[in-house]
């Protein structure tokens, strides 16, 4: 029996692997098994501590209000919330194109379960799907510059990368992670050296579709298109079909989005942090142009074609003074300077490179230094003139999503992303050193360097390291005591027992109130927010007699005090004489009747009664 069940795996064995070998030679098995293997990595190392099915960001939360308000009925041009803010609410900038999938979602679990259930199911799977495409993407890069090697080389990094991310996690229903994919498709069809027609419409639908979600990406979208159109211009008739295709999908698709999620009224309005008819000119006109280009000067000589390149790029330009000047700076650069010392300055995703070098410089290695071994790498090889093309196209990229990484952090998850090619082939290239001298061990020590060099958590791991002997030892991973949040729906529960009003307090709290009651809330942390942040920051910095002209004046009806708020700590800090400094003293003034509160909870509730009612 034991001569026959031997016989039987030395006979299948070999044919069993050789089939294996050959499934995971394809794209598709690849990404599916690597999926999984991803998704039960982030199960695991998340689900356990996990106490809320929401993400903890508080963008994730306003998505999930704003799912559910058109789940309610509210239109699908209507992106009012009217639940936030001064006066009749606030017109927030977000794309129709991410709550319909969660909608979805949520309606079709609703068939299975209780509703409560099938949300919270929703917004687990939502986010853990899109690691499918961003795998697919940078596999197809990975394959494209490196053959089969270079396709699993390219699926382990991206996965290492997005297992300590948070923008793949149960209930991260922000957009980021879409933009994280569509980032990675077009990286992987500008990589097509055979410069098929269908890869470059694929990265002119990519493109479209990312200026329609968000404004975030949009520098590394103008960036692809730069890369086009010289392209183009350089190559010429050969790369016809490419441009053409490029351009005649991003002009399309951009005025299918313009017309399908911009409401009429608004056709004619230029905002600078969403789609409106700034961004939509712009990348119809660039397409356009391009599109008539590549059809009638294809054949001409270089020089005509940059001509004709740098005709369009001045229309461009012309567009832009003309048609939305004030999108040539930052959004935010018109923020109050009370916002920007009080609310933006300590957002994490939006520090610079130097803010976080004086914040906490132990994790600078975990943001950066894997675009800048990458960035280093394009530039080496490309002075010793190795695969030239893809090399200029990965070292442009780099350097836009690095440039705009030291800027707000929040743009390394690209950089890092945008890494991953370039580095695929220098892991190739030293696994091939090391495998043709097996007993080189300087070879193998430089080829584990570089693998272990192109993992950003392996740097992170580092700065952790040198951290804590700089702490004298003091682990900085440990756990800080666990303390109730004041954002929590325990710690909110008060709010439910009084009829609906406008509720002030601290603006990443408000996400939650509009989450967890049906109560208006005066601030929540966004820019189109501004009058109400600071109505809410002018009320806890005023004296208590002027903080009431502000409450009356709002119609505020309750005031939620959490005194271990982080800005409610700084308005206390900055005006000890101000009402939020006063009531974390225990004193308060007659107009505010304090209303019953858990023992222990870490919010105090208080209904505003004018004086003299």
């Amino acid at each position: 029996m034991t001569n026959v069940a031997q016989t039987v795996d030395v006979s299948t064995s070999p044919s069993s692997i050789a089939k294996l070998r050959a499934l995971m030679s394809g794209l598709w098995p690849s990404v599916l098994l690597y999926s999984a293997l991803l998704v039960a990595a982030i199960l695991a190392l998340k689900l356990p501590g996990a106490t809320d099915y929401v993400g903890a960001d508080n963008d994730d939360g306003m998505r999930l209000v704003e799912v559910r308000d058109f789940l309610s009925g509210q239109g699908w041009f209507d992106l009012m919330q009217y639940r936030m803010g001064l006066g009749e609410g606030t017109l927030m900038h977000w794309s129709r194109l991410i709550d319909l999938p969660i909608a979805t979602l949520i309606r079709f679990f609703d068939f299975f379960l209780p509703h409560g259930r099938a949300e919270a199911l929703a917004l687990a799977v939502w986010p853990l799907s899109l690691t499918v495409p961003s795998l697919w993407a940078m596999g197809l890069a990975g394959r494209r510059v490196g053959g089969e090697f270079g396709m699993h080389v390219a699926l382990g990094l991206t996965a290492f990368l997005l297992i300590p991310s948070n923008r793949f996690l149960p209930g991260a229903i922000d957009h980021h992670n879409v933009q994280f994919a569509l980032v990675a498709i077009m990286a992987a069809m500008l990589l097509d050296e055979d410069h098929r027609a269908l890869s470059y419409a694929a990265a002119g639908l990519a493109a479209a579709t990312a200026i329609a979600i968000g404004v975030e990406t949009t520098p590394l979208v103008a960036a692809v298109c730069i890369v086009v159109a010289v392209s183009w211009a350089w190559e010429g008739e050969p790369f016809a079909h490419a441009a053409k295709a490029f351009g005649l999908a991003l002009a399309l698709s951009i005025s299918l989005f313009f017309v399908g999620t911009v409401p009429p009224r608004l056709y004619s309005a230029v905002t600078c942090d969403n789609l409106s008819l700034g961004y939509y000119s712009l990348a119809a006109i660039g397409g356009g142009l391009l599109l008539v280009a590549a059809t009638f000067a294809s054949r001409g000589r270089r020089l005509l074609r940059f001509v004709a390149l740098g005709g369009i790029g001045a229309l461009v330009l012309v567009s832009v003074i003309t048609i939305a000047p004030q999108c040539l700076h930052n959004p935010l650069a018109d923020l109050d300077p009370l916002l920007v010392k009080l609310w933006l300055d300590g957002v994490q995703e939006a520090q610079s490179i130097l803010a976080l070098n004086r914040q906490d410089p132990f994790t600078l290695g975990f943001y950066y230094a894997t675009g800048v071994f990458a960035l280093a790498t394009c530039v080496f090889r490309l002075v010793y003139g190795d695969r030239v093309r893809v090399h200029l196209v990965l070292l442009f990229l780099l350097t836009v999503s690095w440039v705009i990484a030291a800027f707000q952090v929040r743009g390394t998850m690209f950089a890092n992303l945008l890494a991953i090619p370039p580095l695929t082939l220098l892991i190739i290239d030293m696994r091939r050193i090391s495998a043709s001298d097996s007993d080189d061990v300087a070879a193998a020590f430089c080829y584990l360097s570089t693998v272990l060099m192109s993992v950003a958590t392996v740097w992170g791991l580092a700065g952790g390291l040198i951290g804590m002997q700089v702490e004298n030892g003091e682990s900085i991973l440990k756990a800080a005591p666990a303390k109730p949040s004041c954002s929590s729906k325990s710690s909110l529960a008060p709010l439910t027992d009084v009829p609906v009003g406008l509720v002030v307090a601290p603006s990443d709290v408000g996400v939650s109130i509009l989450r967890f009651t049906e109560n208006r809330i005066l601030a929540a942390p966004y820019h189109r927010n501004q009058g109400g942040m600071l109505t809410e920051m002018h009320i806890g910095l005023s004296e208590p007699q002027e903080a009431e002209a502000f409450l009356k004046g709002a119609g505020v009806t309750v005031l939620a005090f959490c005194a271990d708020n982080p800005q409610t700590r700084e308005l206390a800090k900055i005006k000890p004489d101000g009402l939020y400094a006063q009531l974390a003293k225990g004193v308060v003034p007659a107009y505010l009747k304090p209303m019953p509160t858990p023992e222990g909870a870490p919010v105090r509730f208080f209904r505003y009664v004018p004086t003299g009612s």
